[in-house]
């Protein structure tokens, strides 16, 4: 009935009910013992309480919630008690669910990244966003280029040729170099740390104004 376990796993659960509520309600209305285990559905009573609960059964993995029909047979129940009713159709009081499928808001990740994609694709799409247009795709009848596979890539560089050694040996010497680089970078870095800032403008101005204004002095001095 559902091939993917998770699902299947999720809705037998959701025949059972929390602490098995929904079970135990469900052998209540149709008198039958049920008995879940595994992936088979046990029933005992009688012809009519069976057939009910295997309908209840089927519309729980076809993704139809138990407590629809759990409803409707407790409007059925009812309904048998009055002797009025007995030979008259019962489908104007039966309760009628219609599959209603409700657009899920996107996660607020998925959201940032779509804008950050339309960023960085041009400003061309971003003034067309702005201006509230959208751009039509030009239809074509022929389906997009299929991307390079591993073996492709493999083979466009010639690594596929190359025996496991040599492979390995390349691989090797691509890490060492990548390696290389990097230290030098963070070596390049804990250096910078270690310079002499340069001397400040204000300090400088400082005390070039004493020199003159000693200067000054001393030139004084002299004419006295």
């Amino acid at each position: 009935l559902v091939r993917n376990k998770d699902r299947f796993v999720k809705r037998r659960q959701r025949l059972i009910g929390p602490d098995g509520a929904t079970l135990k309600a469900l052998e209540l209305l149709t008198g039958c013992y049920v008995l879940v285990q595994g992936n088979t559905v046990s029933v005992m009573g009688t012809h009519k309480g069976i057939k009910e609960a295997r309908r209840v059964v089927l519309d729980c993995m076809k993704n139809i919630h138990p407590v629809y029909n759990i409803k409707r047979l407790m409007i059925m129940k009812e309904l048998a008690k009055d002797p009025k009713l007995a030979n008259e159709d019962w489908s104007r009081f039966l309760p009628t669910f219609k599959k209603k499928n409700v657009q899920r808001r996107k996660p607020h990740q998925v959201q940032v990244e779509a804008e950050k994609v339309e960023k960085a694709s041009g400003t061309d799409t971003a003034t067309d966003a702005a201006a509230g247009k959208k751009k039509k795709k030009v239809y074509t009848p022929f389906p997009p280029a299929q991307q390079p596979s591993k073996v492709d890539m493999q083979l466009d560089s010639g690594e596929y040729f190359l025996n496991e050694r040599a492979r390995k040996a390349k691989k090797l010497a691509e890490k060492k170099e990548m390696a290389a680089v990097k230290s030098k970078e963070r070596r390049e870095a804990r250096d910078r740390e270690f310079e002499a800032p340069p001397p400040s403008r204000s300090k400088a101005d400082g005390k070039s104004k004493k020199d003159s204004a000693k200067n000054d002095g001393v030139d004084r001095k002299e004419s006295v």
